[in-house]
């Protein structure tokens, strides 16, 4: 085992929070945003989302706060299009989870073989990530044409 760099990790756990603390405020947003006959389900879908994002941050906190850190008051920078048909939104979410996805591997590889627990944490979360894009793409897949 190779020992764990702990300011690098902290650096990037920082950096998942606050781009999970933005995801709280985009999805959030786009429950607002959300009209038409199938408003229901899919305001449903994003207030799941900025739970869940608000979950991932704090557990995130918790493990960075649990090796010395100090957790970050910031949100990442949130792109809008201002375009609030559900092609724009769904598009703006893929290109959210996509980057979610990224920051995670980023994670998985500054821990790898220097803790089980992180290691363990970040693959999970890439899974998470991972079934997010597949869904939200199943779901961009009506506005594909042909």
């Amino acid at each position: 085992m190779k020992e764990l760099n702990r300011n690098k990790t902290n650096e990037l756990l920082n950096e998942i929070m606050e781009f999970e603390l933005a995801g709280v405020v985009r999805y959030t947003h786009y429950a607002l945003m959300v009209t038409g006959p199938n408003r229901i389900p899919i305001v449903q879908f994003f207030q799941e989302q900025a739970n869940e994002s608000l979950l991932h941050a704090q557990q995130v906190g918790e493990i960075l706060t649990g090796l010395e850190g100090h957790p970050s008051l910031r949100i990442a920078p949130i792109e809008e299009s201002y375009e609030h048909n559900l092609h724009a939104i769904l598009t703006e979410s893929l290109n959210h989870e996509k980057k979610a996805l990224e920051l995670y591997k980023q994670l998985l590889i500054t821990v790898e073989n220097a803790s089980i627990y992180l290691e363990e944490f970040a693959r999970s979360m890439i899974k998470q990530e991972e079934l997010h894009n597949i869904e939200i793409k199943k779901m961009l897949r009506d506005f594909v044409q042909s």
